[in-house]
């Protein structure tokens, strides 16, 4: 879910998957302030900054003129070239920059090898960064479980459109076979913008999910997020309650075809897919199952503050530190939560922030200014989304489902705390009336339901396993028994 992830800051992010993908570096265009150079530092330099398991490659180029140094970044994974280096200086074999719009500080020294030890310093993070002359290559990550071509299975890529918003999704459309008939499952990504593999720190759990499921002989609809891969449409403006017209438009694309069982067309929705899948299913009598894997059963704001606290205590802070920073979250989501207009509560949160670190500076991350925090929190709170998903209970929409539902969640989720979660589910599906409800908790698994130590997001790059395969046969042999 875009749910906040960022434990290590005192503030509420969007979703600390996403924004650490997404975040680390912007274009942006500064005067460069000229220091010392030596004439060995000038040209091309590469390496690659590992944060959290995620790679990220970084490239930096430095001139030397008349006047002295200048330099430029790029991440070429972000699509972000030119990236002026506000301050650069070299003095007996140290190098120092600076990117002060994005807090962004270097500091390292030339090795007798040639190379650049150092370290890279942002929103007060330091990460270990080297450099070398040499085109530096990501370390492979290892991923046992994602398939390779050729499949034993029909593949086939489909687009998908959605006449009421006025775009068309891209995806990929697996059956057992390419002659007869079929049940089949729609996809429903967790929060931010996501491909159709549902990609996340070098998982793709959707096409692990959609291989097993195809080969137990269950087919599988999954699409890229409108406005992301192939998929047109805005990404950036919808609410949980408009991407539920995509998985609509899905299901009606589904019950177009031949090949699918149209009485056996089921959802499977992930984190906030596990949101907007009840939205659908209590709309219409084409779902024949639903598979919630981390959904949530309670309110918006409740599970951000859960998840704020377990993941800031999973990260080591506790006593007066986490309560400072839990009160600055709460005091933030309360106007989320209460102040509907968007220009206002954006002001309302600015003014919040301002005279919350002029009262306590030190919840101000180390590297950065207020402005740049106040500006970031901002608008990631005031957005139409987190304005949406605060104020929405998904209780009235699971009390309408009818269908089979099967809710999973992991015992170490600290995203989508399991126990309260899965009681709630559990509990407004029952009143609806619903009598084939299955909720489970599987034990050792995380938010991605992957067998972890401590579910913190900090393991989920680092860990090669993509999804259980005990959760993959949990989830497989609960649908065959519902469409035999």
């Amino acid at each position: 879910m875009r749910y906040a992830k960022n434990a290590k800051s005192p503030t509420i992010l969007r979703t600390e998957l996403h924004n650490m993908k997404k975040t680390l570096l912007l274009l942006a265009t500064f005067v460069v302030v000229i220091g010392a150079w030596g004439q060995e530092i000038s040209g091309t330099w590469n390496g690659v900054l590992e944060v959290q398991g995620i790679q990220l490659p970084l490239v930096i180029h430095i001139t030397k003129s008349d006047q002295g140094l200048t330099g430029t970044m790029d991440s070429p994974d972000q699509g972000a070239t030119g990236i002026e280096i506000t301050s650069l200086s070299y003095d007996d074999s140290n190098l120092e920059f600076e990117v002060a719009p994005m807090a962004i500080a270097y500091s390292g020294a030339l090795n007798k090898d040639g190379a650049i030890e150092g370290t890279f310093t942002q929103m007060g993070q330091s990460l270990p960064l080297n450099f070398s002359r040499d085109p530096v290559a990501k370390k492979k990550l290892l991923r046992p479980q994602e398939p390779k071509a050729p499949y034993p299975y029909y593949s086939e890529e489909v687009s998908i459109p959605n006449p009421g918003d006025g775009l068309t999704l891209s995806g990929t459309l697996t059956l057992p076979s390419e002659n007869g008939t079929f049940p089949v499952v729609v996809l429903i990504s967790g929060s931010g913008a996501q491909n159709r593999d549902e990609e996340v720190f070098g998982h793709k759990p959707f096409l692990v999910l959609s291989d097993y499921l195809t080969r137990q002989g269950i087919g599988v609809l999954r699409y890229d997020d409108r406005g992301t891969g192939k998929s047109t449409g805005d990404h950036s403006t919808a609410t949980s309650e408009d991407l539920a017209t995509d998985v609509t438009s899905a299901v009606a694309f589904l019950k177009s075809r031949a090949d699918i069982d149209t009485k056996s067309i089921g959802l499977i929705g992930h984190s906030e897919g596990g949101l907007i899948g009840p939205m659908v299913a209590a709309k219409s009598d084409d779902i024949a199952f639903m598979v919630l894997l981390a959904g949530p059963g309670i309110s918006g704001y409740d599970i951000l503050m859960l998840q704020s606290e377990l993941i800031r205590k999973a990260s080591g802070v506790s006593g007066e530190a986490l309560k400072k920073e839990m009160d600055l979250t709460r005091g933030a989501l309360d106007l989320v939560r209460t102040v509907e207009d968007q220009s206002e509560l954006k002001k309302d949160l600015q003014q919040y922030f301002i005279q919350a670190f002029e009262k306590d500076p030190e919840q101000v991350p180390q590297g950065m200014s207020v402005e740049d925090i106040v500006s970031t929190q901002a608008d990631a709170l005031a957005s139409p989304w987190m304005q949406y998903f605060m104020r929405y209970d998904p209780a009235p929409a699971l009390e309408q489902v009818k269908c089979p539902v099967l809710a999973l969640n992991g015992e170490l989720d600290l995203q989508v705390p399991s126990q309260v979660n899965l009681e709630a589910i559990e509990k407004h599906l029952k009143a609806g009336g619903n009598s084939d409800v299955t909720v489970r908790e599987l034990s050792g698994l995380n938010h991605l339901f992957q067998n972890t130590a401590t579910g913190s997001p900090s393991e989920y790059a680092a860990l090669e396993e993509t999804f259980a395969p005990a959760a993959l046969k949990e989830i497989s042999d609960w649908i065959l028994v519902r469409v035999k």
